[in-house]
């Protein structure tokens, strides 16, 4: 097998293939050839692709690829790409220090709604000491969409802060202090009892536009949304209808249908929208490497893959 490594990356996405390059080789214990999209050399080097948002037949450029690493939870970059090798296995990330990250930045934003933080900043503005009625803990329901490894932990922490939480799933799950949710029933009952809606679905044909004017009615008047799964979860005009009719409280952004942002789309001047560059979760070499050279090392011996993605599902 080849043994070069292709680091394959959008060109706004930038990267740290260095970083990737020291920490994978201190994984498995050796130098690692570790070669940038545009300076990959000879194409029948490459027999590991680490991939984000490669550009269109990218992978395909590669005749002797052997496996392909998502870099990031999510695979639906790679799986839009109509030329995207058909034989060759795609395995993603399963990085704690990225779950992690995802739970905090759920956490910070839902903390912010919940306190009144953004309404406390304006009264400061305007040199005001007034205080805003306050909603107990247990009185705001919190709803995850998707209960993976991300969705799973960010219902857990926020069961342990005291909310009543809840979460939905394609299929039934079972999560100590977490009411479950599955199907299309269980989608409408989940956002039926949700005043803060997190989004961390995995993007699949299922998932495309799910959130649109019959779901954000269905939430609690007043409802928060935050959305770091992807942008192609929303229909866009509804949820900007929601905000503007007063169904929903406010959203915070992370992701969205074109990144970046185009700079006229009225999400960055709305009152009522915060919005980051897909941040919610950066990919980190250091808390990512073991994933990624335990499945070089099973691939290297023949043995089962780790976190295999299924074409089919999407994820």
């Amino acid at each position: 097998m080849s043994q070069a490594f292709c680091y394959v990356v959008a060109a706004q996405g930038g990267g740290d293939w260095k970083g990737w390059r020291e920490r994978l080789g201190q994984a498995l214990g050796e130098s690692i050839d570790m070669r940038a999209w545009g300076q990959h050399g000879d194409v029948n080097d490459i027999g590991i692709a680490l991939a984000w948002k490669p550009p269109p037949g990218a992978l395909a450029r590669l005749p002797n690829l052997k496996l392909i690493v998502s870099l990031g939870m999510g695979v639906d970059h790679l799986l839009i790409d109509p030329d995207l090798p058909r034989n060759v296995p795609i395995v993603r990330i399963i990085d704690p220090g990225l779950v992690g990250q995802m739970s905090e930045y759920a956490i910070y934003w839902a903390l912010r709604h919940h306190r009144d933080i953004d309404a406390y900043m304006e009264l400061q503005r305007r040199k005001v000491w007034e205080e805003i009625p306050y909603t107990d803990t247990v009185l705001r329901r919190v709803g995850i969409l998707g209960l993976g490894e991300i969705g799973a932990d960010t219902a857990r922490k926020f069961a342990m802060l005291g909310f009543p939480t809840a979460g939905w799933s394609r299929t039934p799950r079972k999560i100590d202090g977490v009411e479950c949710f599955h199907g299309p029933e269980g989608l409408s009952a989940l956002l039926a009892r949700s005043d803060i809606l997190i989004d961390v679905l995995p993007m699949t044909p299922q998932t495309a536009n799910m959130l649109d004017a019959r779901a954000f009615a269905r939430l609690p008047k007043g409802a928060y949304f935050i959305n770091m799964a992807r942008g192609g979860h929303v229909v866009d005009a509804d949820l900007l209808a929601a905000l503007d009719s007063g169904r929903l409280a406010g959203a915070t952004l992370d992701v969205f249908h074109v990144e970046p942002l185009p700079s006229d789309h009225p999400y960055w001047t709305h009152p009522k929208v915060r919005v980051t560059p897909h941040i919610a979760g950066p990919t980190n070499p250091r808390t990512a490497a073991a994933s990624v050279a335990d499945n070089v090392r099973r691939l290297r011996a023949g043995q089962p893959l780790v976190n295999l993605i299924d074409r089919a599902a999407g994820y």
